[in-house]
């Protein structure tokens, strides 16, 4: 498992309407590779709101239709829940999804 990578999860919450949603790996790859039981994660929706903290993703990251990661709801999940493997950011979507957190998170660059 490596940051980057995109999840489908079943039933993620009781809240989320969707049967399945998935989730991008947002942890660094120290705590990906502990024994620490959850990792944080962002959701990927179908809706994009043209927001700073919203990263564009598709086809080309395994998914079946254009959609975007929103970093404003970060979500720990439990490693266990992280099997069904849909897709990898290339770097170049990993550089947007950086900077997505960093406004998210009101981190200075």
């Amino acid at each position: 498992m490596n940051r980057g990578e995109l999840y489908r999860i079943a039933h993620p919450s009781a809240r989320d309407p969707r049967k399945h949603r998935v989730f991008v790996v947002v942890s660094r790859q120290v705590l990906i590779d502990s024994r620490l039981s959850t990792l944080i994660c962002a959701p990927i929706y179908s809706r994009h709101d043209g927001l700073s903290t919203q990263v564009l993703v598709g086809v080309g990251e395994g998914l079946k239709h254009d959609s975007s990661i929103h970093c404003d709801e970060l979500v720990s999940l439990p490693k266990s829940a992280l099997t069904n493997h849909v897709g990898t950011l290339p770097p170049s979507k990993i550089e947007a999804l950086n900077q997505a957190l960093r406004i998210a998170l009101d981190i200075p660059e």
